[in-house]
Formats: structure tokens, sequence, C-alpha cells
């Protein structure tokens, strides 16, 4: 089977990047993608999540997985002078050391990641953790440059390896020689086809730290792929987990918590919260998190902003709800609020949701199932044209001479996002207010009264276009 980069396919196999901190898990990850995805930096244990992806190697399809790093010395809590940071280090720690475990039992292949040199006792201890899965591990010795240590490396065949590949992830020597040991160890049998009626449903968890966007992601997936935790900045990628609701597919990004820029100031922040708002462009669906008790900030708004100029549909999901007084019209009083604060975005439900618990999420999902299909609604042109007529009787456009224009036809040039163009006899002349109305008329005549629409206005004939 020949496979097109430019598709989607499922049943793909899993390969595993594995081994201790900061050996250039990261970097060969991006290596691998032909892009930069996961953090990489010198910090050691920048990454934490397992980070699952789509990717290419060689010309096949696979889900790649860059896992924490195993680290022998945990950061001790233990004594009685340690403080409360160091305990949460420690807990971290072992959390991460649990997750990338955890990947490794569910991977067709395991590339083991180790330094050009002599071998640490992490990277010993990690071997002998990898002895029962002997038979799909490659090994992989990376910052290999120009030959650099290269001798040295060569004796970690006397740990019963057939075979090493000397690599720079950096400047990608030999990478080429490890992508087609990949692709011949893998079995790609099974790999389909990934019709665009069934492909999953892409949700993205956006939000200030710790609004509980981790529990949501464990609890829709079933699983801990996602680490939680009460330090704010645990989740630093995105963390990618499946699952299925009615017979459908979803998929969830699981992002870092994004704060306001006076707050960032880590480097290793600074690109987790930018990857976080890139993750908007690969979702179809936002579930903006919202911390039920602390209400809505400035900072909720402006994620939502981003995800609205997208075009992405967007949840308001009020998290923590079971920890809210049960006062009479609560929910309806909050609701009126967000309202008031959001403005422009009344299209956007809000649902109330206990990620701890569960209440609300099955409220959350078929709200999911319903805006996924509004999102990817079609409308036919004569229909659209026939409503246009009537929308143009409801609420002539104006008549006087600065103000006077036509409204010719209009047509949808895209789904998913919403967006539709209409052609005018003068662009300039047509306003925001205009537009507004045209916008709602869409969303209330047309089935789209649950997502942004993009309306564009183009000259009918040789005018030059407006907004």
């Amino acid at each position: 089977m020949e496979f097109n980069p430019s598709l989607a396919y499922r049943n793909t196999p899993v390969v595993v990047l594995a081994g201790r901190p900061n050996v250039g898990k990261s970097t060969l990850f991006n290596r691998l993608l032909r892009h930069r995805r996961t953090i990489t930096d010198p910090t050691p244990g920048v990454t934490r999540d397992p980070v699952e992806v789509r990717a290419f190697i060689a010309g096949h399809p696979v889900r790649l997985i860059d896992t924490g790093g195993f680290k022998l010395d945990r950061e001790s809590g233990a004594s009685s002078g340690a403080s409360s940071g160091a305990s949460d280090g420690a807990a971290l720690d072992d959390l991460v050391v649990e997750r990338a475990l955890a990947t490794l039992k569910r991977a067709d292949l395991i590339v083991l990641l180790l330094e050009a040199g002599e071998l640490t006792p992490e990277d010993e201890e990690f071997i002998e953790l990898l002895r029962p899965w002997g038979n799909r591990i490659l090994v992989a010795v990376n910052k290999t440059e120009g030959g650099r240590r290269a001798d040295e490396s060569w004796n970690l065949l006397s740990y019963g390896f057939e075979k090493v590949f000397m690599i720079s992830a950096e400047h990608g020597d030999h990478v080429g020689d490890l992508e087609a040991a990949i692709v011949s160890a893998l079995d790609f049998s099974r790999v389909e086809f990934d019709e665009a009626e069934t492909r999953p449903i892409r949700i993205a968890l956006l939000g200030k730290p710790n609004t509980g966007k981790s529990t949501l992601s464990n609890r829709l997936t079933a699983s801990e792929a996602s680490i939680v935790s009460e330090t704010p900045g645990t989740t630093r990628d995105v963390v990618e987990g499946a699952f299925s609701y009615k017979g459908r597919l979803f998929q969830v990004l699981d992002t870092a918590g994004i704060r306001r820029k006076t707050k960032v100031t880590e480097n290793i922040e600074y690109y987790s919260v930018n990857r976080a708002i890139r993750s908007i462009e690969d979702a179809d669906i936002v579930f903006l998190m919202i911390d039920a008790q602390e209400g809505l900030t400035e900072q909720d708004k402006k994620i939502a902003a981003l995800a609205h100029e997208k075009g992405r549909g967007i949840i308001l999901t009020l998290n923590k709800w079971d920890m809210a007084p049960p006062v009479k019209n609560g929910f309806a009083a909050v609701c009126d609020r967000i309202r008031f604060l959001f403005g422009k975005m009344e299209y956007a439900p809000i649902v109330a949701v206990s990620a701890l618990d569960g209440t609300g999420v099955e409220e959350l999902l078929r709200t999911a199932l319903r805006m996924y299909a509004q999102l990817n609604r079609r409308t036919d042109t004569a229909a659209l044209n026939q409503a246009l007529e009537r929308w143009l009787a409801e609420y002539p456009p104006p008549s006087g001479p600065q103000t006077r224009f036509k409204v010719k036809y209009a047509v949808q040039i895209q789904e998913n996002p919403a967006r539709f163009v209409f052609f005018v006899s003068r662009p300039a002349a047509v306003s925001e207010a205009y537009i507004a109305y045209l916008r709602n008329k869409i969303r209330k005549d047309l089935g789209y009264s649950m997502i942004p629409v993009g309306v564009e206005i183009r000259p009918s004939r040789k005018e030059k276009p407006a907004r």
C-alpha cells in the first residue's frame, strides 16, 4: 500500500522514543516530524507528559510518542527539612517515570536513545527495565556528529543489542538510516485510510493554569495520560488522547495553561503557551475551561477571542461546579454574567461540569456533537440566496447617496470554519452593523446558531474589496 502524507490514516503502528533526561529525545522527535513540536531545552525534565502525534517516517504513517525522561535520582522530599516544593518535585518525577513506562507497554517499537560516551547508572537501570521488550527495541546513540565518541559507544553491543545507530538529532547525521530501520521493523498491514466522515472530532482543552484541563482529559480518555497535580504549569506540551462517544471518535488535546504575558517568565513556559495557542488551529472545538469558583477573567476572554478569530467552535466549560454554593438560579446568574462580559460571543454554549466526578460531562459531549455538525454544515447556494431575499426585504440596505449599496448574491465558500461571501455593488458602503445583521440571520435561519460565522464582503464588479 502506498501512503500519501496529505491523507489521514488509522491503525498506525506506535513508535515510542525513550531514554533518560536530556539525551535529545525531543530533538529527535522534532527531527522525525520535520518541524518543532515538542519543547527542547537544556534543562533536564522539560518533557513531562508523553506527547503523541501523527507522523510520517520514511513515507509511512505512525503514531510517534515522546516520553518524559527516566530519572534514577528523583527530587527528594522525604527528609524532615524538605520543602513542599521538593515533595511536589519528587511526586512529579515519579509520575513522569510511571507515564513513560505505561507508554512503553503499548509501543510497537521502542527507540532507546542514549548519549555518546560512557553509560550512566540511569542508562543501565533503564536498559534492564526494557529487557521484557527486547525484541521491540532499536538503539540510537545521539550526539555523535563527526564521529564524536563513536568508538566508546560501540561498547553498547556488549549489552546484547544486535545493532546500534550512531546519529545526531541536532544535525541530522544518519537519521535517515534510523528512519529506514524503524519502517523495516514495523507492520503496516492493518493501516487503513481514514475517511472524512469518520475522522476524529478534535477537542482542544484551553484555559488558565490549574482549571482542571488534565483532570477532564483523563476522564474523557479513561486514562492518566496527562499528569494531574496541584502545581500550576505541570502540563507543558500538548498531550493527545482518544476516546469514543455515541459511536464517534474524539481526539483531545490537553494543553499548558495560558497565563498573562507578564506571568510568563520561563523560556520553557513561553514555548508551552505558544504551543497551546497554536493547538487552536489543530482543533475543531475548544473547551474553554473556566474555574467556576474564580469566575471569568480577562485571560479567559482573550483565549476565547483567539478561538473565535480562527472560526473554531467554543464551549465555555464551567469546571468545579460541584463546589459551587447551592444557590437558586445560580447557573442562570453565572450565564448572564458571562454573556455580559463576552459581548459578541452569545452564540457559545455554556456547560457546567465537574471533571473530578464526571457531572455534566455527558452534556458537554452531546453539545460538542451538535456543534461539530454545525461546523461541517454546507448550505446550498440556491437556498442561501432565497434566504438572502427575505433578509433584504426585512431590513433593506440604506438608500442615502453615500451609504447606498446593493447585495447581489451570496455563497458559502468554506465549512469548518464556516465562511460566507456577499457580493455587493459598493463594498465600502457596507456598515459593520449590516454585516452583523447578515451574520446573525445566517446563524438564526440556516442552522449555525452555536458557532462563529465568517462574513466577507466582496465587490460584484470591479470595485475594491472592503473588510
